[in-house]
């Protein structure tokens, strides 16, 4: 909440001046400014923010590109601030990685708000994508594992749950996953194989 690391960009310094003291009061930590894309990429890359706020048009950037930058490096949510409303850049803020969309000049009650929103959200889709990574690590070594069961039912002449058994004691003799001895044995019987 408060005390989260904000990095702003917007190329009129009388607006960001204005800005940053509305945080400032608001308890949050400005901790980088920028007047264009490539120095707001800088300041956003060396200080790792919790929240950047940006000016939709900012001088050095084509529509959001610099959104897809932030977006692919994960960095932090991006709070869009506009001048006008255009459906073009709604729809294109739709698809991208903006968390929030305040048009200027920027109500203080609307602010804390959308910040607060923008965080919350970016780190439930940070942990729901952690989540999902370590499913389909799981999902992997449980199909090796399933593959390897089969492999030693064919060629051993065995069953399912000796399989499984004769994995696990590998495992805890040599003290390795699970996933790793199924790796070995299923590249030991498919090169054995005719």
């Amino acid at each position: 909440m408060y005390g989260n690391r904000i990095v702003i960009a917007d190329a009129d310094q009388a607006f960001l001046k204005s800005l940053k003291a509305s945080l400032t009061n608001d308890g949050y930590l400005v901790i980088g400014e920028a007047c264009d894309a490539q120095s707001a990429l800088e300041v956003i890359f060396r200080t790792e923010p919790d929240l950047i706020i940006m000016d939709a048009n900012i001088p050095g950037c084509e529509g959001l590109q610099f959104v897809r930058i932030i977006e692919e490096h994960r960095v932090a949510p991006v709070l869009l601030l506009t001048a006008y409303s255009h459906r073009e850049l709604v729809e294109e803020a739709k698809h991208s990685w903006i968390f929030g969309y305040l048009l200027k000049p920027v109500n203080q009650d609307n602010l804390f708000p959308a910040i607060e929103i923008a965080i919350a959200n970016f780190k439930k889709i940070i942990k729901l994508e952690r989540e999902n990574k370590e499913l389909k690590k799981l999902l992997e070594e449980r199909k090796l594992v399933d593959k390897a069961k089969g492999l030693l039912m064919e060629k051993k002449g065995i069953s399912e749950r000796e399989a499984h058994k004769y994995l696990q004691k590998v495992s805890m003799d040599k003290s390795i996953p699970i996933s790793k001895v199924a790796k070995k044995v299923i590249m030991l019987l498919q090169k054995n194989s005719p």
